[in-house]
């Protein structure tokens, strides 16, 4: 079973409207820097895993479900797990929350590819690093 990873950000005045509801495209941000975080645990970052491997991993589909709004000046967990792997991709369930209360759900698919755009093998020190 992969591990989770966990996350915090504070939502600041530029990542809300004019209500100080955080404007849904900024969720998706919130999930990058987490999938980012959970990578930099694992010992890697994206640069070196080009640098190291010849790979980018992008993201090939997001669906996210908006549950309740965040608000300016809030505290919010996002939860980062993988939950299943190919050669060339994986399966990423991120959850944001807020006090233990899930306000958003996604899952992500994000794929391994060589500098080209090509789908390339996911490299084996990343993936045991995401499981264990």
């Amino acid at each position: 079973m992969a591990k989770k990873f966990s996350f915090t950000v504070k939502v600041y005045y530029e990542d809300t409207d004019s209500g100080g509801v955080v404007y849904y495209a900024n969720y998706l941000k919130y999930l990058e820097r987490a999938r980012s975080e959970a990578i930099y645990t694992c010992g890697f970052t994206n640069s070196s895993i080009l640098e190291k491997f010849g790979v980018l991993l992008i993201v090939k589909s997001c669906n996210i479900e908006y549950k309740k709004p965040a608000k300016l000046e809030e505290i919010l967990e996002i939860t980062s797990e993988i939950k299943s792997f190919t050669k060339t991709s994986f399966l990423m369930k991120q959850t944001i929350s807020r006090d233990n209360e899930i306000i958003s759900d996604a899952e992500v698919h994000l794929v391994s590819v060589d500098k080209n755009g090509k789908p390339s093998k996911i490299p084996d020190d990343l993936k045991i690093k995401l499981e264990n």
